[in-house]
């Protein structure tokens, strides 16, 4: 767990913080609930299973923090914390995910996100980090950060991320031209530098190691 500058720990808030948890698993939301819910300053007040809901529910519940997974159907937890930024929300977000990529944790912070942890992070050291982001504090698990300098910036441009995305969900180069608003050519073209700068034996390969590196 890291803290701001000063390294101070946050102190309890006198009202309790209120907890949105994004999640497509209805057990994991379940789950946390329960848990944070133990905690006498916390309190879960909205809780949903898709990214494209998360926004709206901001909105409605007016939570401090958001605990957002990273996959979820309807957009990804990071787009979703990009439209709270975005958007001008006072919530902060904290992306609670299963899996650990050094390149989920520079695209999730670039979005916007106050913190990152894996699930299986015990339940106190939750709470606590919680209350750090409610206090303005980022907290980011020390492995997970280590791992993201190690292996350094994605290769990939915006465009070229996109562009793997569809080919990872099993697009054709027509689909992916039609979803992106882009030629053949041009996506034959993204996909090459893809390949090329991945290392990969093909598009495919390369949305493999893209998606394993956290790169989309």
């Amino acid at each position: 767990m890291t803290h701001d500058v000063d390294g101070s720990a946050a102190p309890p808030p006198a009202t309790p913080i209120r907890l949105l948890l994004a999640d497509d698993q209805d057990l994991v939301r379940g789950s946390l609930s329960a848990l944070l819910s133990l905690e006498p300053d916390l309190e879960v007040v909205a809780d949903v299973g898709r990214g494209d809901q998360v926004l709206d529910a901001v909105r409605a519940h007016a939570p401090d923090v958001a605990l957002i997974d990273i996959e979820m159907p309807g957009i990804d937890g990071i787009s979703a914390t990009g439209q709270i930024v975005a958007a001008g929300l006072p919530c902060k977000c904290l992306i609670v995910t299963t899996f650990g990529r050094p390149g989920y944790l520079r695209r999730a912070m670039d979005a916007g996100a106050r913190g990152f942890i894996v699930k299986d992070t015990p339940a106190d050291q939750l709470a606590r980090m919680v209350r750090a982001v409610a206090a303005g504090q980022r907290v980011v698990d020390p492995a997970l950060a280590a791992d993201s300098l190690v292996g350094g910036q994605s290769p990939l441009t915006t465009r070229e991320q996109e562009v793997l995305a569809a080919a990872a969900a099993g697009g054709s180069i027509r689909s992916i031209a039609a979803e992106l608003f882009l030629s053949q050519g041009t996506v034959r073209n993204h996909l090459s530098a893809a390949i090329g700068k991945t290392q990969a034996e093909n598009r495919h390969d390369a949305s493999r190691i893209a998606r394993h590196n956290g790169w989309i």
